[in-house]
């Protein structure tokens, strides 16, 4: 890959690494299980329990371990990030088909949902990480931005397709065959994933195994509290998760039946509309994002992201709903796609896994956010919690640049440079 046509950017461009030829299409399997599944576990608790808290209470699940992150990444760093994606992967073959077992033979109901949420909720907050740290394994400093803007594209494309290709299948098929595919998806992901480490070189990161495990994690946060754009960075990750993220996420479901009396079709055009969005937000930054800052544009793309949440919860209907919830998603991904390039070169590979694994910490704002509403929206109303939720987001964001400006916001600071400077 020259460094010509790397400076000028193109979608395809990380196409030319096997490894990444092979990835993309495993996380995007992946990812269009993960949706499907999420989109036909969700409204079955929702519609069965009638209650909005328990289906907080699933998708909160989901992110159970954010906390166990760092040991994940610690884990990819000793012994390779591929081999423990891989065997994450199992795990979603092995429990997929299960329950397609249980839905098969009529005995799927919400205490085996809750059971399958949590155990995959300690994996799953650690996928991202994982396939993150291949990608600037396998990819030069100045390609990382595009890099990470077209692998964005997978998880875009699967909450396009998934909850469409969810609906319908349920619709036409039923639980049972959709569980199938589900499981199929994620079989086949794991396959891709194993084949692209084929013929490359493997080596862990320098400095790793002399210390204990529990050390070597420690050592991955101080690293990060002691750098103040990783810093702000984690601090940008926790608010999102906290308050944006649950509107247009796991809420989805109440949103969609309760306030704009829509059916599970939908839910899923809903969530498609979003997606969508951060398609295109993927796309442009895969084309354009080695000329952008990272810091910066994360730090404006999350005001933008706020603003236009908020207008899409005091939308009259659905249509109009969903035309913001584009605008939304293309914010979203000018936010997340730079801050996770930032993040991956100051980190360096020494650091890498452990940084990933941190970042994947700062998930767990989302549980609690979930949770949060869950409890309040009874009390004050969706609007209300909306409306708080967001403005929360905006002022908090505006702490955050206003605290760590020197490091973030100077096109000469450290989170808007092209690679990590050396240090002495």
């Amino acid at each position: 890959m020259s460094q010509t046509t790397t400076a000028r950017g193109s979608f395809f461009t990380p196409f030319r690494v096997r490894g990444f030829l092979f990835q993309w299409p495993a996380d995007l399997l992946t990812n269009c299980g993960i949706e499907m599944e999420i989109l036909m576990l969700g409204w079955f608790i929702l519609t069965e329990t009638q209650s909005v808290l328990l289906l907080t209470v699933f998708a909160a699940l989901r992110y159970l371990g954010t906390l166990v992150a760092p040991a994940f990444g610690m884990a990819g760093d000793k012994y390779r990030h591929r081999l423990v994606l891989c065997a994450m992967r199992a795990t979603y073959v092995v429990v997929g088909a299960v329950m397609t077992l249980l839905t098969f033979t009529g005995a799927l109901g919400p205490t085996p949902i809750f059971v399958a949420a949590t155990v995959l909720g300690v994996i799953r907050p650690s996928d991202l990480a994982m396939r993150n740290a291949l990608i600037a394994a396998i990819m030069p400093p100045e390609a990382l931005m595009g890099a990470m803007g077209t692998a964005g594209t997978t998880s875009d494309c699967s909450r396009i397709l998934g909850p469409l290709a969810g609906a319908g299948i349920i619709a036409a098929l039923g639980m049972g065959p959709a569980y199938l595919v589900i499981t199929l998806c994620y079989a086949i992901a794991l396959a891709l994933t194993a084949m692209g480490g084929k013929g490359l070189a493997h080596r862990r990161a320098a400095g790793i195994g002399q210390a204990s495990f529990a050390r070597e994690v420690m050592e991955g946060m101080r690293f990060v509290w002691h750098t103040p754009c990783l810093h702000a960075g984690m601090w940008i990750a926790v608010l999102v998760n906290a308050t944006v993220i649950p509107l247009t996420g796991g809420l989805m479901p109440y949103i969609a039946r309760d306030v704009y009396h829509l059916d599970r079709f939908g839910l899923g055009c809903l969530l498609a509309c979003f997606s969508f969005g951060a398609f295109c937000g993927s796309v442009a930054v895969s084309v354009i994002g080695q000329s952008l800052p990272a810091a910066r544009t994360m730090i404006l793309a999350v005001l933008l992201w706020c603003v236009m949440v908020l207008i899409y919860v005091h939308m009259p209907n659905p249509v109009s709903a969903g035309v913001i919830l584009v605008l939304a998603g293309i914010a979203q991904n000018f936010c997340q796609v730079p801050l996770f390039a930032m993040l991956l070169r100051v980190s360096g590979e020494q650091y890498r896994g452990r940084v990933m694994g941190v970042r994947m910490m700062a998930i767990y704002g989302l549980p609690l956010g979930l949770l949060t509403a869950g409890v309040l929206i009874e009390r004050v109303g969706f609007t209300a919690l909306a409306t708080g939720y967001c403005l929360f987001g905006l002022a908090a964001t505006l702490a955050i640049l206003a605290w760590w400006r020197a490091a973030i916001w100077p096109l000469t600071a450290e989170g808007n440079r092209l690679s990590r400077p050396s240090r002495p």
